[in-house]
């Protein structure tokens, strides 16, 4: 408390509030607090206890977002039943936002561990293991065997028919048809996929992917580089006598997006096998 007994001085009332003048200045400008006095002969401005309340209400109103223009009615026109539904209005809104941040948590999650297998994962040897249980929007398109960014065509084109934005984190892959696999064909894709997340929510046809079989195999380089380690693949199915059950999954785990070095791509490629 300073020498105007009761009064508290602009900057210490700023401070005990954690703001700063120039915000405390401009509620007072559009009318939402006033100083209990202002000095005439130095022009500075003190707080009394009655403005505490006041300045402790915008605060937390503020951090419910709610407008200036919002806060000054309420001040102005106090009542428990508007202030009732403005905060369940609030909690409508921050139960959204947890949904939203629950869900870019999985899928930066799930990135994660796509770039710590790429970065650690054994590269050049292939494996039978068990792929799990999915979720994917596959596109039949043919697709040449892309140079840079002529994925991000049909990607747009799926999420502008989307009724709200999706986000793939490291889930676009490329594929090959069982038929064209064992043809040989391995220039030449025959569609692509988007792997979706649990918590996603697609408008458009699903493909449920049961829990299988599959072989697979990380490489080092892109998706030109895939035609070889398809034939690697082909002539490991051959070696186990297995057979190509669904369309391959060939997914660049880190490609130019995250990296200026061709020589950090690495590339996953599964091919679902019984």
């Amino acid at each position: 408390m300073d020498k105007k007994g009761s009064l508290f001085s602009i900057g210490r009332t700023a401070r005990l509030f954690r703001l700063s003048v120039s915000s405390l200045r401009h509620y007072e400008a559009i009318g939402l607090v006033r100083p209990a006095w202002t000095d005439p002969a130095s022009g500075y401005r003190y707080y009394s206890l009655a403005q505490f309340e006041v300045l402790n209400t915008i605060r937390y109103l503020r951090t419910l977002d709610m407008p200036m223009e919002q806060i000054r009615s309420f001040l102005e026109n106090r009542d428990p039943a508007w202030m009732e539904g403005h905060l369940r209005q609030q909690q409508k809104e921050v139960r959204r936002r947890i949904r939203e941040l629950e869900l870019a948590e999985g899928k930066i999650t799930s990135r994660l561990e796509q770039l710590q297998e790429a970065r650690k994962g054994t590269k050049g040897v292939i494996t039978l293991t068990e792929s799990p249980a999915l979720r994917l929007v596959w596109v039949r398109e043919s697709l040449a065997m892309p140079q840079g960014n002529e994925l991000e065509g049909p990607i747009r084109r799926l999420e502008q028919e989307q009724p709200e934005a999706l986000v793939f984190l490291g889930k676009v892959g490329l594929g090959i048809t069982a038929d064209h696999l064992l043809a040989g064909k391995f220039t030449q894709y025959d569609g692509l996929f988007l792997q979706l997340d649990p918590a996603d929510r697609y408008a458009g046809e699903i493909l449920e992917l049961p829990s299988q079989p599959c072989v697979r195999l990380l490489f080092q380089g892109s998706h030109q580089e895939a035609p070889e380690q398809y034939q690697k693949l082909l002539a490991f199915l051959t070696e186990k006598e297995l057979q190509p059950v669904g369309f391959s999954r060939e997914v660049a785990l880190i490609d130019a997006g995250l990296s200026g070095n061709p020589e950090e791509y690495v590339t996953e490629i599964r091919i679902p096998v019984e």
